[in-house]
């Protein structure tokens, strides 16, 4: 018992003393437009394709703090996501690619610092690997498109699946539902109308 609360003290310091970094390493402030999208020719919200780019291609379009996290599986300092705590409806994409990530339905208050959802849009929109740094055991998730870092997942979140993804809010990209709306009925308008 003392062990583990001992481990998750540890835990705490280490994510508090990465976060602390990463928030000094980089004085950009998370404006929820983490990438130039019109110079990243992976990012489409349409393309299912995968993505497959070398590293100094990705730093050519990630703004530092998006490639840190993405690209190195960093982690974004906790308390800091303009996400968090966010009850807009919608859906979260993938940042560096587009892919479609998670509903906001799927969205909950886990209290953990991050953005944190129960389940992925599908099962193909997640991809999972095992992560076993600072001497943890854990489940990594990326993006299935481009394999870019996003979280973690833990068997303690709410039902229906009892799991909590717990995401790094600046690897996400937010489109309101009546935005996407709006945009889906302006193109199925005949032109001239």
């Amino acid at each position: 018992m003392k062990l583990k609360y001992l481990t998750g003290i540890v835990l705490a310091v280490l994510l508090f003393i990465e976060g602390c970094y990463s928030q000094n390493a980089n004085t950009q402030t998370n404006n929820m437009d983490s990438t130039n999208k019109k110079s990243n020719p992976a990012y489409s919200r349409t393309d299912t394709a995968k993505v497959v780019l070398n590293d100094d291609e990705w730093k050519k379009v990630l703004n530092p703090e998006v490639y840190r996290v993405a690209r190195q599986k960093g982690t974004e300092a906790p308390g800091t996501s303009a996400y968090e705590h966010s009850k807009e409806i919608g859906t979260y994409y993938c940042a560096v690619c587009g892919n479609a990530l998670f509903k906001s339905d799927t969205k909950f208050e886990s209290g953990c610092g991050w953005p944190s959802f129960y389940e992925p849009i599908s099962k193909g929109s997640i991809i999972y690997a095992n992560d076993n740094s600072y001497g943890m055991q854990r489940t990594e998730v990326m993006c299935g498109r481009c394999k870019s870092h996003l979280g973690h997942v833990f068997n303690d979140g709410p039902p229906p699946t009892g799991l909590r993804y717990c995401i790094n809010g600046v690897v996400l990209d937010f489109e309101k539902a009546k935005k996407a709306e709006e945009k889906y009925n302006s193109d199925k308008k005949p032109a001239g109308s």
